[in-house]
């Protein structure tokens, strides 16, 4: 069982994932094939998987050198707004890129990330029961010739960038997720305890064992943010 599926039978934790996804593209409910830029045996030639999901936005690209991270979390009485809690997660990031002398900035017409090159975060969401799902995807040593497979995010005239090509060198990517996660600790005011794998998957499965009748649930206060 999904971890937001356990939350919404009573879990309790926020869990917050960071990790690398293999090549992939993903068009979220918004997303238009047409920003597709190669049929689909191009993608499998290349080794990229393509998937639909349900958060909010268009087309992006998740690969290799790319922090993913999603935040599954309550938001509790005082948090409950969705254009609230992206402009956290871009904030979260902005104080991040600040750290390593980056400065991320938002933009008034596109949500995610930007410097003065490009787009260097892209974000997308699902808030169903006030659960978060989704979250975002930051560049940092990402082979952005990927991109060109897509009009990334649908945005077209916009560029993309990453760490590696604002700083002129590769980044620990283990170092990355570490400094990150004091920034969204700060931000959203979560105290962060680290918890291998295995520790997490067990806990899950007794929760699961646990849980009731998720067939149920209805979608009501289901939002979706843009990427």
């Amino acid at each position: 069982m999904k971890i937001c599926e356990l939350k919404k039978c009573g879990f309790d934790k926020d869990v917050l994932l960071l990790l690398e996804h293999p090549p992939t593209i993903t068009l979220g409910r918004n997303a238009s094939q047409n920003h597709l830029l190669v049929n689909e045996s191009e993608l499998k030639s290349r080794g990229v998987g393509l998937y639909h999901v349900d958060r909010g936005g268009d087309i992006t690209f998740h690969g290799p050198g790319q922090l993913v991270v999603y935040p599954i979390l309550s938001l509790e009485a005082g948090e409950r707004d969705v254009h609230g809690y992206m402009r956290k997660l871009e904030e979260s990031l902005i104080r991040f890129l600040r750290g390593y002398g980056i400065a991320g900035e938002r933009d008034n017409c596109f949500t995610g990330v930007w410097t003065a090159t490009g787009k260097i975060a892209a974000m997308g969401v699902h808030i169903g029961r006030w659960i978060t799902r989704h979250g975002f995807a930051l560049n940092v040593n990402t082979d952005l010739s990927f991109y060109n497979l897509i009009v990334p995010c649908g945005i077209v005239g916009r560029s993309v960038t990453s760490m590696q090509t604002l700083l002129s060198h590769p980044l620990d990517m283990g170092e990355v997720a570490e400094k990150y996660i004091p920034e969204f600790s700060v931000v959203f005011q979560r105290n962060m305890i680290r918890m291998e794998e295995q520790e997490l998957a067990g806990i899950l499965g007794i929760c699961a064992g646990a849980a009731t009748d998720h067939e149920a649930w209805d979608n009501r206060e289901s939002f979706l943010g843009e990427v």
